[in-house]
């Protein structure tokens, strides 16, 4: 790596679930941790009262703004959980990141991505979520060859999309509601139709 005659550029970002709790405990964590390793904070984007599950969050999505733009050189938060919806969002977010050259910090789950144990570190959740990821394309595969060899009927009331395409996004860990929006197709509909499929899948020991 070049060495850089300036400091780094950081990004902090923190989020709490409801709006009458404060991200104070988490900045100041942060703050202190780019004192500590001379890092120019950029910017500190905090979402107030965004539950963890919400695709879309208005200063995540001005973070990723900065990360695109190329503003910023780390990008560090209190525990992954704050910022990822899931261990797939995070390992994409991380895999754009490296592909920029943007490191990331996550204080309180041993990910640094600026260290050589933090991309090993990175690259164990990768291997876990692409492991999980390929369980849940097996099974529902598996259900829905099942249910077709006895004929069933998969949903109620008819099925009118593409099982298989939704059987796929699902797996790619994408909402029901996502789903249901890709395909043009109410989301209760989906739901019937994947939960048929779901009941149809032999077990797994």
């Amino acid at each position: 790596m070049a060495f850089r005659n300036k400091p780094l550029r950081g990004g902090l970002y923190a989020r709490v679930s409801t709006a009458d709790q404060s991200a104070d405990l988490q900045l100041d964590g942060l703050r202190r941790l780019a004192e500590q390793r001379g890092w120019v904070i950029t910017g500190e984007f905090v979402d107030h009262g965004i539950s963890g599950a919400k695709d879309r969050r208005p200063e995540l999505d001005k973070l990723m703004a900065a990360v695109h733009k190329g503003k910023l050189d780390v990008v560090a938060c209190w525990r992954f959980d704050r910022f990822a919806r899931s261990v797939r969002h995070l390992v994409l977010a991380l895999d754009e990141f490296r592909a920029k050259g943007i490191d990331f910090v996550s204080m309180n789950d041993g990910i640094d991505t600026s260290t050589p144990a933090g991309r090993f570190s990175f690259t164990i959740i990768a291997a876990v979520a692409e492991l999980e990821r390929e369980l849940i394309r097996e099974r529902t595969r598996a259900g829905v060859q099942a249910a077709r060899r006895r004929g069933a009927r998969l949903g109620r009331p008819k099925i009118d999309f593409d099982l298989d395409a939704a059987v796929r996004l699902r797996a790619e860990g994408q909402s029901i509601r996502e789903v249901a929006r890709a395909l043009g197709v109410n989301p209760t509909t989906l739901h019937r139709g994947l939960a048929a499929v779901s009941e149809s899948s032999p077990a797994v020991g």
